[in-house]
């Protein structure tokens, strides 16, 4: 069993914050009209993708009727539609729509998770939220060891990313921007900077993050990535 397995079965079981856990499920159970004839995932969404993956999409968390409904990241609501088609475009995935955990979609070169892997009240995660399960979000991007593009969609994604990589000063976040990523990751234990040595991390790369535009600019920087892979 891969890494990518064994994290995505020890994620599905998470219970470890308890606020995520009673949200995720009351909305399972009190599902919106125009699902009430479905099952709902309720559970912690794992990212997925292709394990050797040169792009990495980073969002917020699961959305409450979307992934949080279908059990896939990005699946089920409207950023799902723009995100994957726009993937399909450029060629890194083999169909232009994700609809649920067994359509058969399949991912080239990339992986799509976020930084949270419960949905949120308010889509909204407290700051230990975001750092229990950072832990995971950290596993994921070390076993993205070929990952060589980040693609944050939106600041709290980004943040994430600057949190792993630990780095400084911290840029800030802005729509269609692009920050250089150096090769070495932030260290647990002291708060510095560790080489990759025995703690493994990703070589240099670049943080981007999507713009706020339409579909068809959104494609174009999707189609820009693609273009950059060997």
């Amino acid at each position: 069993m891969g890494w990518a397995e064994c994290l995505r079965r020890e994620i599905v079981g998470c219970r470890r914050c308890p606020r995520l856990v009673r949200w995720r499920e009351k909305v399972a159970k009190d599902k919106r009209a125009a699902y009430a004839g479905e099952t709902y995932w309720g559970k912690a969404v794992p990212g997925w993708g292709d394990p050797q993956a040169r792009i990495v999409v980073v969002g917020l968390a699961p959305g409450a009727h979307g992934a949080n409904r279908t059990g896939r990241m990005f699946t089920g609501d409207e950023s799902g539609k723009w995100l994957y088609r726009a993937l399909w475009r450029a060629g890194l995935a083999n169909q232009k729509e994700s609809l649920g955990r067994n359509d058969g979609l399949k991912l080239r070169n990339v992986w799509v998770t976020a930084a949270v892997k419960c949905a949120p009240p308010d889509n909204r995660p407290s700051p230990g939220e975001r750092d229990t399960c950072g832990i995971f979000l950290e596993r994921e991007m070390r076993g993205l060891s070929g990952a060589k593009v980040y693609l944050a969609l939106g600041g709290f994604g980004f943040d994430a990313v600057v949190r792993f990589f630990g780095l400084r000063p911290k840029p800030k976040f802005s729509h269609g921007s692009v920050v250089p990523v150096q090769e070495h990751v932030h260290g647990k234990a002291d708060g510095e900077d560790v080489g990759r040595g025995d703690e493994g991390g990703q070589g240099a790369g670049w943080l981007v993050t999507g713009p706020r535009l339409n579909y068809h600019f959104r494609y174009a920087l999707v189609a820009k990535l693609a273009d950059a892979l060997p």
